[in-house]
This record gives structure tokens, sequence and C-alpha cells, in this order.
């Protein structure tokens, strides 16, 4: 089982928004220096909404063969149509990936029917681990702890990641599913807390730009030091929020192109961060001193 600091890492772009591999490597290997337990390869943090298929592709094995082995790969192979996704995650397995993460179909709305029957097709076409996504603040569709209950025992279903940041349905969920599947935190905020309450580890957004420490809060959370985890964690709540401050990943890759590891760019429709928004992100990194 996976556990730790998952990082849902950045996919790096030059100002004219083609993939920096070089960078993309240079963060693998930055990552695995600094302890992150697994890597997240896009995800939605990545911008895989914005990659063609075979740029997707692409990025999954250039940070597999990085990775080598060293950590973890979990793929973001999830699309509204059940389809693409069954494509996406043969070709994250054919890639070598440890893992996928599915989220859920956006725009669409599926009922819980169709999400359960979305699932359970990918998991049966598809013989490789893989972990559910519901983040219903950007997807506009919300699983329900009764349809993960549902998938839960399913073969290659091993895990979710709940990025609501309701502790109290986090803790639902664990009661309910937590000796079938892990149940991750998609949640920078909240994750340590969740991991006390028995969550195997933080899919993590800032753990793009604090990886070390990201990773400690998580394992003195994982050694049940809830008072070791509360302290760490102090100096990241500014990340916590201010890396949302507009539309995710905009605000994180802002900050690692602030810090020297990626350049400066993005996809269309998400754009460069914005001025107003740039103090409030840099006083964040400095209150983790990070710049």
């Amino acid at each position: 089982m996976i556990t730790g600091s998952l990082v849902a890492l950045v996919t790096p772009m030059q100002p004219d928004g083609s993939i920096d591999w070089p960078a993309l490597k240079s963060l693998v290997e930055w990552h695995i220096a600094e302890g992150t337990h697994a890597i997240v390869a896009v995800g939605t943090t990545g911008e895989s909404a914005t990659l063609d298929v075979a740029e997707h592709c692409s990025v999954i094995r250039s940070v597999v063969e990085t990775a080598s082995g060293r950590i973890p790969v979990i793929a973001g192979t999830g699309a509204n149509s059940t389809r693409e996704a069954i494509e996406l995650t043969q070709a994250a397995k054919d890639a070598g990936a440890d893992a996928c993460l599915l989220v859920t179909p956006y725009y669409n709305k599926p009922t819980q029917e169709g999400l359960y029957r979305h699932y359970r097709a990918i998991a049966e076409a598809v013989n490789t681990p893989q972990i559910l996504y519901n983040v219903p603040g950007r997807t506009g569709v919300d699983m329900t702890n009764a349809t993960v209950a549902r998938l839960a025992g399913t073969p290659n279903i091993v895990g979710i990641k709940d990025a609501t940041g309701n502790l109290e349905r986090g803790k639902e969920l664990i009661a309910l599913v937590g000796s079938r599947m892990a149940v991750y935190s998609g949640d920078d905020a909240t994750a340590w807390e969740l991991i006390l309450l028995g969550a195997r580890g933080n899919i993590s957004v800032t753990a793009n730009v604090a990886p070390k420490l990201m990773s400690a809060i998580c394992e003195a959370a994982l050694d049940g030091n809830a008072d070791l985890a509360r302290q760490l964690n102090e100096r990241l709540t500014g990340l916590h929020q201010n890396l949302f401050i507009e539309s995710n990943p905009i605000p994180v890759k802002w900050a690692l192109q602030q810090m020297g590891r990626i350049p400066s760019g993005i996809r269309l429709p998400l754009t460069w961060l914005s001025e107003d928004s740039q103090p409030i992100v840099r006083a964040a990194l400095q209150q983790a001193g990070l710049v």
C-alpha cells in the first residue's frame, strides 16, 4: 500500500505552453531527494485537461522512467468518457505506472449509479491498481460515501482520494471502507487530521513546493504524533490556503517558477498568476521558509 506524501505533480511548460521535459525530470529527482513518498503524474494539477492523449502518455512514461522504481508513480487517467478513461488507464499500465488515479467524470454530472458503473467498467477492463478521486468543487459531481462503499472490494480498486475537505465525512468514509481500500486526503489544509483519523496519506498540491516538510507532516501523522504534525503543519498554513487563491495549478506553478524549479508556462484557458495575487503567494512561501 502506498502511504505518506503523494505529490500531485505539476507539468512544467515553457512560456509557449510546450512541455519542458528536462524540467519534468528535474522535478522528479528533486522529489525523490526531498523524501516525497510517491508521485502523481498528469493528475488535474498536472493540467490533464489540456494535454492531448500523446502528451498525457508521454508525461507518464517520462515520470516512470525517471523515477525508475525508486518511488511509486500513480498516473492520472480519469476522464468524463468511460471509454477514454479505459484507454488512458491501459496506456498508463503499459508505461509501467504503479497505480492510476481516476477523477469523477466532470461536467456531464452522472448519477450515483452512473459513477458506480463507470468505475466498475474501468476496473474490469484494466488489471491495474486504481484509486478513485472525488473533488466535487471542481467536477460538478459528488460521489457519495455510499457509492464508494459499493465499489469497495472491487478487484483493482485500491483507494480513494477524498478532496471534500470535510473531516466528518472523511471519518465516516474511513469507517465504511478503510478496511477494504486506502483513503487519501486530497485537501492539504486538513490532511494531517484525516491521516490521524485513519487515512493513509495525502495527495498534495502543497508538496510541489514543500516536499520535505509535507513528507514530515504525513510521517508524523501516520506515526500518531499529533503534536508534531500540528506544529509542522503550521508552517504551511499560508500555502495551503493561498496556493488556491486562483484556480489550481496557477498559484503553485508561479511559486515553483519563483523558486527556480520551472519556467513560466501554463496552458489556456488558465493564465499566469495575476499581479494582485503574487505578493500573497510570495508571503506564504516566505512563511514556510522557501524563499
